[in-house]
């Protein structure tokens, strides 16, 4: 997490393709101990809406939502002018499905997995020992487990769309996905040859739409809603899928009128969750114990539209996309809570946060 003794974020963003008025990737000072600070832009980029780093190689994926690919880049050392790691393409950009909104590596680098809202695709590329993208393969289609209440579109006289959102690889290889159109969290493994191989599902209510995931140290999942504003635990079952064991508002009290949730990250030692609510532009902390999530307060985000946050070194980040900043706080290290705004950095359209490996 630290390079040339300092610690770095990149910054994704929407550029004027989305409507937004970020660049691409931008490379952030992340000292701890300093305000954050901009070194400028990496890679410029049509809205590098979400990113992930590669577990052991100097390579950072990114998605572009509006332009439908996937670019892997060969992150260049900091030590080389002491301005922090560069970014260089490595290799062509591969094709993704609709409006690919998030991308997740596996643990031990073999594959990417991107999931696309706008038309439900889930493809899982393929990665060789560099890094490098070498192969596309799309897995199977959801099905809509609340098919049998589809009145929900009658004008549109059709099911409802698939919106898949997000992945998460779990430490046994099994891999969830969740899909906020279907109101769903799809169970696969991955197979070398055939990518990846459906082994169950877990449906959610009806209209709560699962977007992001989390895992505890436990084993458990939990899953944020985007809809409902909820937060669901998932546990592991003794036949190879998991149960909904329990389920909670995200914020005490219920959700204002029109807000939806976007991120959901733990604390290093899995007792705390924060979620980001949109709209009345909360932070929610909840803390974990046997049981599941509780609530315990929510906090200003510090600006609009918290689309996503980063939790490292005793410090909260909230990437809000509306009001174009970077907003850092402090959190209490014996409670969890967050603490007054430690400072705010402007940075364009910033949608998603990743510390630099």
């Amino acid at each position: 997490m630290t390079v040339d003794a300092r610690t770095y974020l990149w910054a994704g963003s929407y550029t004027s393709d989305s409507g937004g008025s970020g660049v691409g990737i931008e490379l952030l000072d992340a000292a701890v101990g300093r305000p954050l600070e901009s070194l400028g832009t990496a890679a410029e980029a049509a809205s590098p809406s979400f990113l992930a780093t590669h577990p052991t190689a100097p390579v950072l994926y990114a998605v572009f939502e509006a332009a439908g690919v996937l670019q892997a880049y060969k992150v260049g050392d900091a030590e080389t002018d002491g301005l922090g790691p560069t970014l260089e393409p490595l290799g062509d950009a591969w094709s993704t499905g609709d409006a690919g909104c998030h991308v997740a590596v596996d643990p031990r680098g073999r594959y990417a997995i991107v999931t696309c809202w706008g038309d439900g695709q889930v493809i899982l590329f393929g990665l060789d020992s560099r890094g490098g993208i070498v192969s596309r393969t799309i897995a199977p289609a959801a099905r809509d487990p609340h098919a049998h209440r589809n009145l929900a579109y009658p004008a549109l006289g059709t099911a409802r769309p698939s919106r898949a959102h997000a992945s998460l690889t779990l430490p046994d290889g099994r891999i969830l996905t969740t899909d906020l159109g279907l109101d769903v969290v799809r169970i696969w493994t991955h197979d070398p040859l055939r990518g990846l191989v459906r082994a169950g599902f877990v449906t959610l209510p009806f209209e709560s739409g699962p977007r992001h995931l989390a895992l505890h140290h436990d084993g458990r999942v939990l899953v944020v809603t985007e809809y409902s504003v909820e937060v669901f635990t998932l546990a592991p079952n003794d036949d190879a899928g998991f149960d909904v064991v329990h389920q909670t508002p995200a914020i005490k009290g219920g959700a204002a009128e029109g807000d939806t949730a976007a991120h959901i990250e733990l604390s290093a030692d899995s007792t705390r969750a924060y979620v980001g609510v949109r709209g009345s532009n909360r932070i929610a902390v909840l803390s974990i114990d046997d049981e599941g999530a509780h609530p315990l307060e929510a906090s200003p985000s510090g600006g609009d539209w918290p689309r996503h946050h980063l939790v490292h070194d005793g410090l909260l980040r909230v990437a809000h996309e509306r009001s174009n900043e970077v907003t850092t706080f402090a959190l209490d290290a014996a409670t969890g809570l967050i603490g007054e705004p430690l400072d705010s950095l402007g940075v364009g359209s910033p949608t998603c946060l990743v510390l630099a490996r």
